[in-house]
């Protein structure tokens, strides 16, 4: 099997938890962060994560759904995105 590859974006008001709160859905779900980047900008936060969900047993559109909610909890906007689709929409 391919390794299968998601790029995960995070913005919002800063707040305790949040690396946390996103991280444990993936561990949940067998996906491995391979890469990350988080930065706080005045008061918001910023990440952006590359994830390997070739391990996951949950279907691209689920998990997807799982971080969604996971970061609703938490107040935060969380975009996830294919490698492949992500890359197509930033080609140059």
């Amino acid at each position: 099997m391919d390794n299968q590859k998601v790029i995960i974006s995070v913005l919002g008001k800063d707040r305790v938890g949040i690396i946390s709160t996103i991280s444990k859905v993936l561990a949940d779900h067998n996906a491995n962060i391979v890469d990350i980047s988080q930065t706080i900008l005045q008061d918001y936060f910023t990440m952006i994560m590359l994830v390997d969900i070739t391990h996951s047993p949950l279907e691209f559109n689920e998990l997807k759904k799982r971080v969604a909610d996971a970061g609703d909890s938490i107040g935060m906007d969380i975009n996830v995105q294919n490698t492949e689709i992500f890359d197509y929409m930033h080609r140059i």
